[in-house]
């Protein structure tokens, strides 16, 4: 046997420089204790001393929000921030960061509402100036908390001093910009349709809103074509007009196009057809019904091409192709409101858009300008030439904050027999306006079919209650 060989420390073979640092760093320490000596020598005050009169860098930071601790986006945001305002002071700038906080909108109201809810207390019974008061102070507690976890991450800044959304002295400052604008002119009052949630009584932006799937009423909905404005072959050929060409104008003046929505509870805000010039139509009669009830043979109907027979299914009838269809005659159409008994009485004209396809409905888009982003600005491209036919291109608004109609909805609004009806309730319910609108449809005999979908709805990503489209007034500025 041979004896065992002496271990060999390899450390000591090792020619390394010696330092003072410990192996170990410590931070869990170290890093509490910089930051109270960086505090107790008032290290911000001697980097503003040393830079005074230096040529100044300011970095513009988008404030966070006050409502509870910094999360790890808030530690990568202020770090990278911290190092740049830093490396500038470095390179012989007089860079200093001051930090500030946005006070204003939902979140913070959302949370003293919550409040509220625990206690069994209604937000509409607090008087205004005391909830404001309850969301200022809860700002400002996030303000101290967060500055003082900011700070224990090695930040540096003003944060005796920060800037705030919620000083009166900020807020007098946007007010007097705002009268500015106001007094040039350029301040104007119009309306627009926003996702708004009936829960919550406030609109929200698209970065608020989640998706979430749902079962939806649906429907298919005859409007009555009132009117074809077209010129015979002659009349065409001649040139003595200046109307598109429409061949067997009768034929379609006994017909109704027909469209396809999940909102039932919209139709009484709609004021136009849109569809595709790139689209195949066709005008079809109904030769066969299953239902004694719903479209009858005899009756013709204007559809996409592609979706007819789908079409002809969900209502249980069957169909045959008369002709042909095209866009241009499609533009000289104009419908009746399928609810006209009710008081829409005005003239339902058809629009040329881009968003229409047939990929799924009937090829024809329910335009409903008050709610619906794509309907609006359908409607707001043809403005002018709604005007020049003498179409009414006031944009109403059929539903309140509270998610009931309003006298803009004839027959549905306060005045109606069983009062306004509502599309979603305080808790993000169901209301009786789908049904409501469903019945007056089969009872003005304009309802096509009828069904359930399941598809992805707009949620407010607070509530996680459903949100709907509706014209609200706002200010814009020229």
């Amino acid at each position: 046997m041979t004896d065992t060989p002496e271990k060999i420390d390899y450390s000591k073979t090792l020619y390394l420089p010696e330092t003072e640092f410990p192996m170990r760093a410590g931070l869990p320490q170290k890093e509490p204790e910089m930051a109270a000596k960086w505090k107790q020598m008032g290290l911000y005050k001697r980097l503003r001393a040393s830079a005074a009169g230096r040529e100044k860098f300011v970095l513009h930071d988008g404030p966070p929000y006050a409502n509870g601790n910094i999360h790890i986006g808030h530690a990568l945001n202020k770090v990278l921030k911290d190092v740049i305002t830093r490396s500038f002071q470095m390179r012989g700038f007089d860079s200093n960061y001051v930090p500030g906080w946005d006070c204003h909108g939902l979140p913070i109201e959302w949370k003293i509402e919550e409040k509220y809810r625990e206690k069994g207390k209604d937000k509409n019974e607090v008087p205004v100036n005391e909830f404001r008061q309850e969301c200022r102070d809860f700002a400002q507690g996030w303000i101290n908390i967060q500055a003082e976890e900011f700070r224990r991450l090695g930040i540096e800044g003003d944060f005796d001093n920060p800037y705030t959304t919620m000083a009166f002295h900020s807020e007098a400052r946007i007010a007097g910009e705002l009268l500015k604008i106001a007094m040039s002119g350029q301040l104007y009052r119009g309306s627009k349709p926003i996702m708004w949630s009936v829960v919550e009584r406030t609109a929200l932006a698209e970065a608020e809103v989640e998706y979430a799937e749902v079962e939806s009423d649906t429907i298919w909905v005859k409007f009555p074509v009132e009117s074809v404005a077209g010129a015979s072959s002659a009349e065409f050929v001649t040139g003595k007009t200046g109307l598109p060409l429409v061949n067997n104008a009768d034929e379609l003046a006994d017909a109704a196009v027909v469209i396809w929505t999940t909102t039932p509870w919209t139709i009484p805000g709609n004021r136009a057809i849109s569809y595709s010039s790139k689209i195949e139509y066709g005008l079809y009669e109904v030769t066969e019904a299953t239902n004694d009830f719903g479209p009858q043979p005899g009756e013709k109907l204007i559809f996409a091409k592609r979706l007819a027979e789908d079409a002809a299914t969900k209502a249980k009838v069957t169909f045959k192709l008369i002709r042909d269809v095209t866009g241009a005659e499609l533009g000289a159409i104009t419908c009746a409101h399928p609810l006209a008994d009710l008081g829409y009485t005005f003239a339902v004209p058809m629009l040329d858009g881009d968003h229409v396809t047939d990929d799924a409905g009937t090829g024809f888009v329910h335009t409903a300008p008050s709610h619906g982003r794509e309907d609006f600005e359908a409607w707001m491209a043809n403005v002018r030439a709604l005007e020049a036919r003498g179409i009414d291109v006031k944009i109403p608004f059929p539903v309140d904050d509270a998610g009931f109609y309003t006298e803009d909805a004839p027959g549905f609004g306060p005045s109606a027999e069983g009062g306004a009806a509502r599309v979603l309730d305080d808790n993000g319910k169901k209301g009786d306006a789908n049904k409501r609108v469903m019945d007056a449809l089969i009872k003005a005999n304009n309802l096509f079919a009828r069904g359930r979908i399941k598809h992805e709805y707009p949620h407010s990503w607070r509530s996680k209650k459903p949100v709907i489209f509706r014209n609200t007034p706002q200010w814009f500025i020229r």
